[in-house]
């Protein structure tokens, strides 16, 4: 088994063209780590390099202790898992599994009770006789798992392997991946563009964007502490909200001021450091959806923190109601015309409707309106 250490990696194409920048990250052994970030941001073309797909521009690639800079793929010690399979569809499941250990003069015997093992632990035991226009598309994607767990490699690199899933199946196969990663214990590096996925299933998470890494951390730190703005609207579903708005103070008292509401801010984040440069001063503040309620309750104990809006479109999710607000003087950083409540399906709520809701103020985020850097949590 083993860690993985990215020192300065630049990729770096004809014409100016420079996809991975700087990218510095020390990956535990055994850990489940994944890249995440929109289309074209360079986490595919960072797992492509550490797999030995493309070549390092700049910087030092170490598996382990060993620097594999100029070590060919097949020697590197690493088996990857594709986006299309990649099944031969004249082989069956068993020969599929079995060819990389094959190529390797694997012994017969060694071969079968691998193979046998490996789809064991995937429940695809009944179908290695099967050719893969027979099998569904989980399956499918289990049998190329299957070929990956029978190497034993140190290091396992998947490249978003459910994205040709249905919803449903998408979902069950999160939870497979993080009890085989259990199973197996090693190291799992996965690319998505899902941030579902990426919260469902990782024990650290690296957000990407333009090539560069903008956080690393735990998915629970990444949703409560984002470093940025790129990365508090990344992270959540539906999508924090954010809202140009101005600090201003009155008397011992800090206010989120934004179109004729104001927001009184708890005492610990009216006191932190950092703010007193930014008051009188333009900022954006960031509400994640659920810290936005419309139940009386909130409604009638967070006095200071009260907002009259008018409900444009509600969203029935089942167990929850999204609620698209609009109010007064409104002006959203992102140029949406809503903000997104999340609330209880209880809500009486309807489109057309003009309420009050209560913003919990101990979860606003505050962000630099230039470098769009958090102030404050």
């Amino acid at each position: 088994m083993a860690g993985l250490s990215l020192r300065h990696i630049y990729k770096k194409y004809p014409g100016g063209v420079t996809a991975v920048s700087d990218f510095n990250l020390e990956i535990k052994d055994k850990e489940f780590l994944i890249f995440v970030g929109p289309s074209g941001c360079g986490k595919s073309t960072t797992l492509r390099m550490i797999a030995g797909l493309e070549e390092i521009s700049e910087g030092e690639l170490y598996i382990g202790d060993k620097y594999v800079n100029d070590v060919a793929p097949k020697d590197r010690d690493i088996a990857m898992v594709f986006q299309n399979y990649a099944l031969y569809p004249h082989m069956t499941v068993f020969d599929n599994m079995a060819f990389g250990l094959k190529l390797r003069k694997v012994p017969k015997e060694q071969i079968k009770k691998r193979v046998e093992e490996a789809a064991r632990i995937l429940d695809i035991g009944h179908l290695l006789e099967r050719r893969p226009k027979a099998l569904s598309g989980g399956q499918k994607q289990r049998v190329a798992l299957g070929r990956a767990i029978v190497r034993n490699p140190k290091v396992f690199l998947l490249d978003e392997p459910l994205s040709n899933l249905d919803a449903k199946l998408r979902a069950s196969m999160r939870t497979e991946l993080t009890k085989l990663h259990k199973k197996v214990e090693t190291t799992f590096i996965y690319v998505t563009h899902d941030q579902v996925e990426a919260m469902t299933m990782a024990s650290r998470i690296v957000v990407m964007r333009d090539g560069l890494i903008q956080q690393v951390d735990t998915p629970q730190n990444l949703y409560d502490s984002p470093c940025n703005l790129f990365v508090a609207g990344f992270i959540g579903t539906p999508q924090m909200n954010f809202i140009n708005g101005k600090l201003e103070k009155k008397g011992q008292n800090l206010y989120a001021t934004f179109g004729t509401t104001e927001i009184k801010l708890p005492s610990d984040k009216a006191n932190n450091p950092a703010l007193k440069e930014y008051i009188d001063r333009e900022v954006i503040f960031g509400i994640r959806p659920e810290a936005i309620h419309d139940e009386a309750m909130y409604i009638q104990t967070m006095t200071d923190s009260l907002m009259k809006v008018n409900v444009d479109v509600t969203e029935l999710m089942g167990a929850e109601i999204y609620l698209y607000l609009g109010f007064e003087g409104m002006e959203d950083a992102t140029g949406n015309k809503n903000i997104i409540a999340r609330v209880s399906s209880r809500s009486q709520a309807r489109s057309g409707d003009d309420i009050t809701v209560a913003i919990d103020a101990s979860r606003i985020h505050i962000f630099d309106r230039d470098t769009e850097k958090c102030i404050c949590h």
